[in-house]
């Protein structure tokens, strides 16, 4: 004969159904850890983000560190006190993040790398553009563009040294400009790094590059932000339009100077995709979910599960077809 259980048993068989409907029921709290709210990119990211974690039964805590990796690591360490379920961090500073990673790791709560790899830390995951065919893109764009008979005389404007995104860029640019130098088809005038992405960096780096030679073909600017900077010196010296500017992000300026005819082109990253797919991951793992990915990229610790979207070139032919058929800016802005 089979015993009945008893009130206690029953007590505490409700009490353990109610818990695991409860914890299932749980919204999680993501911890989105931004290097700067400065730039229109991120912006358009951070909203896009919230949004789409909103709809899945997340809520977010915003943190910007404005481009200071102290700042940042403490904003990582607050985030991680409040018991967020899972951290997404763009790093400033890729190596800078170690430390708040492993206090990540020591208390359990998952890591993603959002756009920047974070280096030498066991993360969870990696979502970004594969940026080192977006450094590939923008200098074939260039080389199809050199001019005949004569060595093309390019600047360089890489982006942060303390992006490891900046890096890639310059890696994939490389992988086209490399043969062209050595065939003396491109020469390289003047190169240098432009901190923390800022125009006016980009500018003094133009300026020392037209003080040395006026005479420039073409500008490999890694980001738009950067290529205004080269364009307002190319503007002082009445330059501007006579050199092809590259760049990257398709910020609402940088199309309006594509329109005028000031810089040549751009690489439309399709941020809201990237964005809503970082939600979607964050909010997964945050549920004890694990997405599979088929491509994994060493960061020094271990080889990260990544994922990547696509890019694509844009200049004046493809902006409409592109850029404002998306939404991403509308028709009206662009005038």
């Amino acid at each position: 004969m089979t015993a009945r259980p008893t009130p206690v048993r029953l007590l505490l068989s409700f009490l353990l159904a109610a818990a695991t409907v409860l914890a299932a029921e749980k919204r999680p709290v993501i911890g989105l850890s931004l290097d700067t709210l400065k730039e229109e990119r991120w912006q358009r990211d951070r909203d896009t983000f919230i949004a789409e974690a909103g709809k899945r039964g997340a809520s977010v805590i915003v943190q910007s560190a404005n481009s200071d990796d102290t700042r940042q690591v403490r904003d990582v360490e607050a985030l991680i006190s409040r018991g967020v379920d899972v951290l997404v961090i763009v790093p400033h500073n890729g190596a800078a993040m170690t430390r708040a990673v492993r206090s990540a790791n020591e208390a359990k709560i998952p890591v993603i790398a959002y756009d920047r790899l974070i280096l030498n830390a066991p993360i969870d995951y990696y979502l970004s553009f594969d940026n080192v065919k977006v450094g590939e893109a923008q200098a074939s764009y260039l080389a199809a563009r050199l001019p005949a008979g004569r060595p093309a005389r390019v600047v360089r404007v890489y982006g942060a040294p303390t992006d490891n995104n900046a890096k890639l860029f310059k890696q994939g640019q490389d992988q086209i400009l490399a043969p062209l130098i050595a065939s003396g088809r491109v020469t390289v005038v003047h190169e240098d790094w432009a901190l923390d992405w800022k125009p006016e960096n980009a500018k003094r780096i133009l300026n020392a590059a037209l003080t040395k030679n006026r005479e420039i073909d073409a500008v490999l600017a890694s980001n738009d932000g950067t290529a205004g900077g080269a364009i307002q010196a190319l503007q002082e010296d009445g330059l501007a339009g006579k050199v092809l500017v590259t760049g990257q992000d398709a910020d609402l300026a940088a199309c309006q100077r594509i329109l005028r005819g000031t810089q040549a082109m751009t690489i439309y990253k399709p941020l809201k995709n990237l964005a809503a797919l970082a939600a979607q991951v964050a909010v997964d793992v945050a549920r004890g979910q694990r997405p599979t990915t088929a491509v994994t990229i060493p960061n020094g610790a271990r080889d990260v599960p990544a994922i990547f979207e696509k890019i694509i070139s844009v200049d004046r032919n493809n902006l409409q077809a592109t850029v404002v058929a998306d939404g991403f800016h509308p028709a009206a802005a662009l005038k």
